[in-house]
């Protein structure tokens, strides 16, 4: 690399650096919203998040920011140097095909109809946010429009390509074609088999909040979380937010289960796990952000599905649970919690449920999104759509709009194309765990021990340390030895739900 080539690719760092800073504001303004913020405070934090999105657009597609690009292009670069500029390029591919006005209204109307969703849902009054859903729509298909045209893929694909980099329908459509004819009978033989045995005696509430809030941490602690460079609060929807140094987890709590909540941390957890563990010497750069969302989904439903609704993992937590709620008896031992754990049921709500018929609510999301984005479903003709689509794919129809379409805040925060991720997500937890048990000599052990490190260790070098190096394939390949595979995730369902014997 020549000492001017060395320059520009120095000076698209700083650049880079301070877009990232900015984006991470976003981030932290983004969750005070979701927790802290009054509802009068809506109007200006629209206008604070405008400023910084429209800022970080504006450096993103400043000409200069080109022209650095260009010169930087083709120069002998390390292979992390080399990545950097893969990712610079790409998001500046995404930001110029889109103008500033768009860039600014878009997140003004993703930030307001927020807060009439957060005033909708508990009220099961999907007209009050209605208009705002369609406003929302209306600015998606525009800026979807622009970044296929830009990046000559299909609108979906556009969309797509912000959350999970490269990803595209044709792949995950028989993905999920799959998924969809494999689980309606799969679910009917667990249910069977649920229905001969016997039913998980109850856990008696009612659950201190305190209590649920401090069982929680302490396994967050277990599992590696640093509350120096972290907190757990409470929001309507739960979510991981912040930047890696700052990571805030939320979720929401029941008096009468507390079981829902604490998964939720431990989801979470997850995905703060994978923030903190993303290279510290690129902090700000493209190139050290998480590789896409079915990743890091990835590692929220490794942690969650696969370790802590696992045996080993019951095994250690039970005691802490009896304690934490002073109580005892079979209810309270780790075949009992096992069993609740790993029930299946045809439910009304995405985030509580099981692996067995998570998979339906994620194809139902993914296929309507689709259909609105093309103008074949109206929004309005929405909670329709949605009840059917869960009869055909999960059993149930929701008895309101609050237990179906208004239930997720995605659509309403403007997040479209995001969905898919989740069931990729699964799928790719499955084949990192089973390959982590394969690398790893006692590693259940460890974990029924109470020892993550082990674990975390595995993680670390195999898909926090590698943040954007590689793409989402390679990563997956180098980690597991493999492509991703459906077949992992359908013999992980196989074992735990339906075991022989």
């Amino acid at each position: 690399m020549t000492q001017k080539a060395a320059t520009e690719y120095q000076d698209l760092e700083a650049l880079f650096g301070r877009i990232g800073r900015l984006g991470e504001a976003a981030a932290v303004l983004h969750w005070d919203s979701s927790t802290m913020m009054p509802a009068g405070g809506a109007e200006a934090r629209a206008e604070q998040l405008a400023a910084l999105n429209l800022a970080q657009h504006e450096m993103l597609t400043d000409e200069a920011t080109g022209d650095l690009l260009a010169a930087a292009a083709g120069i002998d670069m390390d292979p992390w140097q080399a990545a950097n500029l893969r990712e610079m390029a790409r998001r500046r591919a995404h930001a110029t095909a889109v103008e500033p006005r768009l860039v600014e209204a878009f997140t003004k109307a993703c930030t307001a109809t927020e807060m009439v969703w957060r005033e909708a849902r508990p009220n099961d009054d999907f007209k009050l946010v209605l208009p705002h859903l369609e406003s929302i729509l209306a600015l998606v298909r525009e800026v979807a429009a622009a970044q296929a045209d830009a990046l000559g893929t299909t609108p979906y694909d556009a969309l797509l390509d912000e959350y999970e980099p490269g990803g595209r329908a044709d792949r995950i459509d028989p993905l999920f074609d799959d998924l969809a004819a494999f689980l309606p009978d799969f679910t009917d033989r667990v249910l069977a088999r649920q229905a001969a045995g016997p039913d998980p005696l109850p856990l008696d509430g009612p659950f201190d909040r305190t209590a649920q809030r401090a069982l929680a941490e302490r396994f967050m602690q277990a599992l590696g979380f640093d509350f120096a460079h972290g907190r757990l609060d409470e929001s309507l929807h739960p979510f991981c937010g912040g930047v890696p140094d700052d990571v805030r987890i939320t979720t929401r709590y029941e008096d009468a289960d507390f079981t829902k909540a604490l998964m939720g941390v431990l989801h979470e957890t997850g995905h703060a796990l994978y923030e903190r563990g993303l290279p510290e010497g690129w902090r700000g750069q493209p190139v050290g952000h998480a590789r896409g969302m079915s990743l890091h989904e990835s590692q929220s439903l490794l942690v969650e599905m696969q370790v802590c609704r696992s045996r080993p993992f019951l095994d250690y937590a039970a005691p802490l649970i009896r304690a934490a709620f002073d109580r005892d008896g079979a209810a309270w031992q780790p075949d009992n919690l096992y069993r609740h754990y790993t029930r299946v049921e045809r439910g009304f709500i995405r985030v509580d449920a099981d692996e067995a018929t998570y998979p339906g609510h994620v194809i139902l999301r993914y296929r309507l999104e689709q259909a609105m984005l093309a103008g074949d479903l109206a929004p309005a003709d929405l909670p329709g759509a949605w009840a059917e689509g869960m009869r055909e794919l999960v059993g149930v129809t929701p008895p309101d709009d609050r237990r179906g379409c208004l239930q997720d805040i995605h659509w309403y925060d403007g997040a479209w194309g995001y969905f898919p991720t989740y069931t990729l997500g699964a799928m790719t937890a499955a084949q990192l765990y089973d390959a982590a048990r394969r690398d790893v000599p006692d590693l259940e052990a460890a974990i029924a021990a109470g020892d993550f490190r082990p674990l975390m260790s595995w993680l670390r070098r195999n898909v926090h340390a590698q943040a954007s190096l590689l793409d989402g394939d390679a990563l997956i390949a180098q980690a597991t030895g493999r492509a991703l595979d459906p077949a992992v995730f359908k013999a992980h369902l196989e074992k735990r739900y339906l075991p022989e014997g």
